[in-house]
């Protein structure tokens, strides 16, 4: 499905060049779900947006079922049948759920209840709703993961799809990405959450931009969750890494 062949990213900023990706060569075949995880600044979502191609790479390729898509922009792409669920939902004004709903189906010719009754949102109250600051952050989040289901794109990202959802709201988005995966299709999903990871069939860890572990969903997970211990053995409270002068 997806080809990256050694990806680099490099930003500009006040006269100062930063290395954000390095020579990330990756497959992604089709029926599978892989996550992408790693710590805060590891380039997770750059990634991702390089395959969506919010970014373009400083050097690499992206080929997608055989085609090198490097230089495409996001419309090209979304046409080819890549989506993205966003980690920050953008707002329109002026634009209602029911007319994102619209657009999105225009590729896939679903119905517009459907992917919001999917994520648990009634679509007589959610439909003509704006979509604006009027929306909690929760609610901008559901309506953005229905928007890509509606889509039903061959090539899913979903960026930390947990992020300002409840606890319930996440435990339904946990069961709705894993039912609506298609065995033609890829699922890619940043996370840092036990529950995703648990559901998918390989890991990808990111460190400091570049790829240091990936494997089945069995043989990186207890790597990471180790590495994540405190040296007393006990879950550390902070998610931070082994410390050999803790005692909690």
């Amino acid at each position: 499905m997806l080809e990256l062949k050694q990806i680099g990213l490099k930003f500009l900023s006040d006269e100062k060049e930063s290395t954000i990706l390095e020579g990330i060569s990756l497959t992604f075949e089709r029926g599978r779900i892989y996550a992408l995880t790693g710590p805060n600044g590891s380039g997770k979502s750059s990634l991702a947006r390089v395959i969506m191609g919010i970014h373009l790479p400083t050097t690499g390729q992206v080929i997608y079922k055989g085609e090198d898509i490097t230089a495409l922009g996001i419309a090209e792409r979304a046409r080819k049948g890549i989506g993205y669920a966003f980690q920050h939902p953008a707002r329109f004004k002026g634009l209602r759920v029911t007319d994102m709903m619209e657009i999105a189906m225009r590729r896939s010719g679903n119905h517009e209840c459907w992917p919001l009754l999917k994520i648990g949102l009634c679509p007589d109250e959610y439909l003509e709703r704006p979509l604006d600051a009027s929306l909690s952050g929760g609610e901008s989040k559901r309506i953005e993961v229905a928007t890509l289901l509606a889509q039903d794109p061959d090539l899913r990202i979903f960026d930390e799809p947990e992020a300002g959802i409840d606890l319930w709201s996440f435990e339904q988005l946990v069961e709705v990405i894993g039912s609506s995966h298609r065995p033609n299709g890829t699922t890619i999903i940043i996370s840092h959450q036990e529950k995703i990871l648990n559901m998918v069939d390989e890991i990808i860890l990111l460190e400091d931009g570049t790829v240091t572990l990936r494997g089945s969903q069995a043989e990186i997970w207890p790597q990471i969750r180790e590495s994540t211990r405190c040296s007393c053995r006990r879950d550390c409270p902070r998610g931070g890494m082994p410390h050999a002068d803790c005692s909690r």
